[in-house]
């Protein structure tokens, strides 16, 4: 027989192979959400190019299930053990892709497309100004992922990252879209929205401490009243998405500034009485 026989293998040969074949499917399921999580980024540039309220609605909602995969591929990998150099570096080009160009491009888009088209000249002068701010954004999410690669959380553990990640800097652009849902139609809002995209990438790649929520031990067991707030939390979001996720998004954004202006004032008060 050309093929060797299942019972002519030794049992321990046998099995050490079922637990190779077992380990290496458990290295695959992380990045298969990096997948999923690449293919939503996709999906939002494709929808955002398209163009109509429509469309941008599905591209923000796209950016929004990347940072769902986002968020799971990493805890699914520290879950079952399964973290490698490759995965890392997978996931940091997905996130490039996924908060970095598509928000990019639909803040783009949604800021310009439904502008009227009676002054050319202005038109062309805020066409620049939102080149610049969203490529700002692009290059501050590259050197913000870039930089955790070699830097990790901020010192101390990891309950805080230095910067604001990149999902909450594209999820804030996300919620914006889907809150309002048409493009913008006056150039004063225009010009607003191109300054905010400038400045969450100047956030990102500032050394603001941002909550990580990953000393939350999601594995334990946990009491009734949480499970119950996750509930209604999801429930609120579910059928006020437009209202949640523009105030959750915001609020991360403006406490995380917040908390480093009040501890910075604190040290320069502290650094004049002592």
């Amino acid at each position: 027989m050309l093929e060797t026989d299942q019972h002519e293998i030794p049992f321990e040969e046998r099995r050490y192979r079922n637990q190779k074949l077992r380990r290496r499917g458990i290295f695959l399921i992380p990045s298969l959400f990096t997948v999923g999580n690449l293919l939503c980024g996709y999906y939002a540039v494709v929808a955002a190019l398209l163009g109509g309220a429509d469309n941008f609605d599905l591209a923000a909602k796209a950016i929004g299930f990347a940072i769902l995969f986002d968020s799971l591929d990493g805890r699914l990998a520290r879950l079952l053990k399964a973290n490698t150099d490759f995965g890392v570096q997978f996931d940091s080009l997905a996130d490039v892709v996924s908060f970095g160009i598509a928000p990019a491009i639909l803040a783009y888009a949604w800021g310009l497309r439904g502008l009227p088209g009676d002054a050319p000249g202005a038109y062309h002068d805020l066409a620049q100004l939102a080149w610049v701010c969203c490529l700002a954004f692009l290059i501050c999410c590259a050197w913000r992922l870039a930089r955790f690669n070699v830097q990790g959380m901020a010192p101390g553990g990891s309950k805080y990252f230095i910067g604001m990640p990149t999902p909450a800097a594209a999820g804030m652009v996300a919620a914006l879209v889907h809150g309002f849902k048409q493009p913008l139609h006056d150039w004063h809002w225009s010009v607003a929205w191109f300054l905010l995209t400038a400045g969450l990438g100047a956030l990102m790649t500032s050394a603001i401490r941002y909550y990580s929520f990953k000393d939350i031990p999601l594995t334990r067991k946990q009491p009734s009243l949480s499970i119950v707030l996750l509930c209604l939390l999801v429930g609120v979001i579910w059928r006020y998405s437009e209202y949640a996720l523009v105030i959750m998004a915001s609020a991360y954004a403006v406490v995380g500034l917040t908390l480093h202006l009040v501890r910075f004032f604190r040290h320069r008060l502290v650094s004049r009485t002592a």
